[in-house]
């Protein structure tokens, strides 16, 4: 057996080089992965390149071959990935600080730039954190603190990931999106200060609003007895006597029905008070 494989040492070693360059050769490209050959320090083709609509398993993802030891394989994530921002101070139009605590969601679409200006998806999320904290003061630098809690926050969020695109394309990177995780007032005097304002302007308009109310209803009541004053007068109009005996049965109530009266009153039959006492 040893003479054989002495016999047959550089013939075994062969197919050993062989095997070996096969296996080195062929390439696994998972769905998720973006694969840039580069070739003496140059990328020279991708693999399985993001395309926006493209069917699952119709990219190109699956077994590849490369040159062997010439070619090396970078890998770039093909998902969806997220670049955070640190907390920072940005100071509003209305003279607050504001602490500001946002993030951005990012994808490589051109692999080749990416390669050759960054290397690494890492490396792009590294260069994508200080511009997004640069875009992010100059926007919200030109808005009040009020227009962050209303339907402009929308606007200026479009605003940054605008400003943030234009810049990661350089890198081969398109922003998805931009979101505000937190924007909040710093603890102590500029936050007790913004809730005092803001409960002030709302006592203000609650006392608007009831004074208006006041108003409404003063002119309705006023409209209201002269509706009732002119309804009356048409009425009465028509029956003069009518409208005299209802005004006596009224006094008389208003005199003798009362209830918690004390004083006594003395009145002649005769008299012209209790005329209607007397009938026709």
């Amino acid at each position: 057996m040893n003479d054989i494989l002495r016999a047959n040492r550089n013939a075994l070693i062969a197919l050993a080089v062989v095997i070996v360059g096969l296996f080195s050769s062929l390439v696994v490209v998972p769905e998720t992965m973006q694969a840039v050959v580069v070739r003496t320090g140059e990328p020279v083709r991708v693999i399985n390149r993001f395309r926006p609509n493209a069917d699952f398993g119709q990219t190109g993802a699956g077994l590849v071959a490369r040159i062997p030891f010439l070619e090396q394989i970078v890998w770039i994530d093909k998902r969806v990935l997220d670049v955070d921002m640190e907390r920072q101070q940005v100071l509003s139009t209305d003279q607050l600080r504001l602490e500001v605590d946002a993030y951005a969601r990012f994808r490589i679409i051109d692999p080749i730039t990416m390669v050759e200006t960054a290397g690494t998806t890492e490396r792009v999320a590294e260069q994508l954190q200080p511009i997004l904290t640069s875009v992010l003061r100059q926007e919200l630098g030109k808005r009040s603190f009020q227009t962050l809690l209303t339907a402009e926050r929308g606007q200026a969020m479009e605003n940054i990931r605008a400003g943030l695109d234009r810049e990661a394309r350089e890198y081969g990177a398109q922003v998805i999106d931009v979101r505000i995780k937190r924007a909040d007032l710093p603890d102590g005097a500029p936050l007790t200060s913004a809730f005092a304002r803001m409960e002030s302007a709302r006592n203000q308009e609650a006392i608007t609003i009831r004074a208006q109310g006041a108003k409404n209803a003063q002119i309705i009541r006023a409209q209201a007895q002269a509706d009732a004053s002119r309804t009356y007068a048409d009425s009465f109009g028509k029956d003069p006597s009518f409208y005299d005996f209802y005004r006596a049965m009224q006094s008389y109530d208003a005199t003798f029905a009362s209830k918690d009266a004390t004083s006594s009153i003395i009145l002649s039959p005769n008299n012209e008070y209790l005329r209607q006492f007397r009938g026709k």
